[in-house]
């Protein structure tokens, strides 16, 4: 449905659509997720990284494994992207998908749940063993409007799961726990939890930590991404994979797409591509970076924000970023209909302490704008591009403009080598 006619439509009236689509499509496939284990992973972020985590495990362990997630779709080990710019998809395609994975002949799914899929009853059909929450921080309020709903909807995924996995970290926590039927938790601080990282330390190239007497050499960045593989070792045990066999799973993932991807170039700088599109996620990727950088680092960014979306939440990531950055380059992101102006007015309406022209640029053009990035850089700079992550459209209008961060970089990177 074209975007404009659809916001005339009631949402309540599209929740009903969409659930009625869920049910019949679910009886046209035979109810396809009834025959599998089937793992429903939902939170603000995180979630991609710990799908990714938890299919490796389960496939390591011997499974065959669907996976849905916002980057990709992998079937018993065929993989291809995922160009829809949802993260969980329509009542058909998402049976479609299942019916695909079971006739393949896969005995588990793992699938990315968001809220909005939640909320409209998308998977009213699907039948969920496990569900798994990684946090919950402001997002999604234009569609919500307030975090208290945001949070209900994804309770959903826990009303109908058998056993849970529950961030003992995130902001109440009690509320999923209360949910539980069965139920595992996890933590980076608390003592109490099920499964506790322990002996921490982190760096830009990885992180390790032990886990109930377990080593776990992590090869993805930060802390968030040592709670994300708790979170997968946590939902793997309740399926029966041992905390060992969870460990050298984990260890063997070197890269999530788009997420604090690194891109080899010959500046001598470090390039970053990082999906984050929340204040929260924007924090610990600056965080990570503030935490390893040197005396003469300089930190570029190229960020921007969706149309369409929380307006509230702009000025909060300009003014995350700002206290970082050394310089920042606004930048489009996926307009949608909304006035990109604006868009950058009211993510430039948080930034402090940065100059027009010389520490704060504005250039709506991604690839320029991360051209100018790649030109403001030294040997020993750090670049970080967020926003898009491993994405291949951008969205203008109701158009899907052909787009990749990291293929452009590269493009640019080339371009920059090639000679005179």
């Amino acid at each position: 449905m074209n975007r404009s006619i659809s916001k005339l439509v009631p949402q309540g009236v599209k929740n009903v659509v969409h659930a009625a689509d869920a049910w019949l499509s679910a009886v046209r496939f035979g109810f396809p997720s009834r025959g599998m284990t089937v793992v429903g992973i939902t939170g603000t972020d995180g979630k991609t990284t710990t799908a990714s985590l938890l299919t490796r495990i389960l496939e390591e362990d011997g499974r065959r494994v669907a996976l849905a997630s916002t980057v990709s779709f992998r079937i018993a080990g065929r993989e291809k992207t995922n160009t829809s710019k949802f993260t969980t998809l329509g009542g058909r395609g998402l049976q479609e998908f299942l019916r695909e994975a079971a006739d393949a002949g896969c005995t588990h799914a793992v699938l990315e749940v968001s809220s909005h899929a939640l909320d409209q009853g998308r998977l009213a059909s699907v039948h969920f063993d496990v569900a798994v929450i990684t946090n919950v921080t402001r997002e999604h309020l234009d569609y919500h409007k307030t975090m208290e709903e945001y949070r209900r909807a994804k309770g959903r995924l826990f009303d109908k799961a058998k056993a849970a996995v529950v961030n003992l970290d995130m902001w109440e926590p009690e509320f999923f726990l209360e949910k539980a039927k069965r139920k595992a938790t996890y933590s980076t601080v608390g003592p109490e939890a099920d499964f506790l990282a322990e002996n921490l330390a982190l760096s830009l190239t990885g992180s390790t930590f032990t886990l109930r007497e377990t080593d776990f050499p992590l090869r993805l960045p930060g802390k968030f991404n040592v709670e994300n593989a708790l979170a997968a070792t946590a939902a793997a045990t309740l399926l029966g994979v041992s905390v060992e066999a969870a460990a050298r799973a984990v260890s063997e993932v070197a890269l999530v797409p788009g997420r604090m991807e690194s891109v080899r170039n010959g500046l001598g700088a470090t390039i970053l591509i990082d999906y984050a599109v929340t204040p929260d996620a924007l924090g610990k990727l600056y965080d990570l970076v503030s935490s390893i950088r040197e005396d003469g680092t300089k930190i570029v960014s190229v960020f921007g924000a969706c149309g369409d979306r929380d307006r509230g939440k702009r000025p909060i990531m300009g003014e995350i970023v700002s206290a970082t950055a050394d310089i920042i380059i606004l930048t489009d992101e996926d307009p949608y209909s909304e006035d990109p102006d604006r868009i950058l007015d009211e993510v430039e309406s948080g930034i402090r302490n940065k100059e027009a022209d010389r520490t704060l640029f504005r250039i709506r053009n991604r690839r320029e704008a991360i051209r100018k990035g790649l030109s403001l850089l030294s040997s020993g700079d750090i670049l970080l591009v967020t926003g898009k992550g491993a994405e291949e459209t951008m969205a203008i209008g109701d158009a899907r403009i052909p787009w990749n961060d990291r293929k452009v970089l590269l493009e640019e990177l080339e371009s920059m080598s090639a000679p005179a």
